[in-house]
């Protein structure tokens, strides 16, 4: 069983159904990218992994565990990170407040994430450390996102449109940092529409269609299929 593991996951809000069957892992120290376009499903997928939205049916295992009946913060404790769409970083307090407040060292990382290792990941936050979280840019928000959810020692890091609405400039750190994490050993699930970053990031890609699996393979595969691509991913 890998890491993560999902079966026959259904979801939805209300009596709308949303997903309808997903299954999809993530082995340990992988990274696997879900991709679709806008309302098919993926941040419902995600918010069921965290615990965010019961699921329907299926199953969710983490480290071999099923995560039914778990409240977000019992999944979180498990050792999965979060980095939600719009951020949601706490607007009063400081950049340095933002990363204590979710520091956390359950599993006793054998190489921690520490205050200092994520200002040298993002050397504008320690810049800005004294900076309420309302003071900060898109993109300097984005960075303490990542960093308060490193801050909680993950073993699973979830991205959900790591790089939306951002300049150049800040998508090109936001992707060398997510590079130096997956040279570190870190598990990732990341949403995003950049596909060229994405295949150089992920082992494994999936894609969503309507709530439900319509493709998944290697970033080889992926390459190869451009009917697929532009049948499920092209604008």
């Amino acid at each position: 069983m890998a890491w993560l593991d999902i079966q026959g996951l259904e979801a939805g809000y209300g009596g709308n159904r949303v997903l309808h069957g997903i299954g999809f892992g993530v082995d340990d120290g992988k990274i696997t990218s879900l991709l679709g376009r806008n309302g098919m499903g993926k941040t419902t997928t995600l918010k069921c992994v965290i615990g965010l939205i019961a699921p329907q049916a299926g199953t969710i295992h983490i480290a071999g565990r099923p995560t039914r009946g778990l409240a977000a913060f019992e999944i979180a404790r498990m050792g999965v990170g979060w980095v939600p769409e719009g951020r949601q970083i706490f607007p009063t307090l400081t950049v340095e407040e933002n990363l204590l407040a979710t520091a956390a060292d359950r599993h006793r990382a054998a190489s921690r994430y520490t205050l200092q290792r994520v200002y040298d990941f993002f050397p504008r936050l320690q810049e800005r450390r004294q900076n309420m979280g309302n003071q900060l840019s898109g993109g300097e928000q984005q960075m303490l996102a990542i960093g308060r959810a490193l801050m909680t020692n993950p073993k699973l890091l979830i991205l959900d449109e790591a790089t939306e609405g951002l300049a150049p400039l800040i998508r090109a750190e936001i992707w060398r940092v997510l590079g130096e994490l997956r040279a570190a050993g870190m598990s990732m699930i990341v949403v995003d529409k950049n596909l060229g970053p994405l295949m150089e990031l992920a082992d494994h890609h999936v894609v969503i269609e309507k709530g439900r699996v319509a493709w998944q393979g290697s970033t080889d595969a992926l390459r190869a299929d451009k009917a697929m691509v532009e049948q499920y991913l092209g604008v």
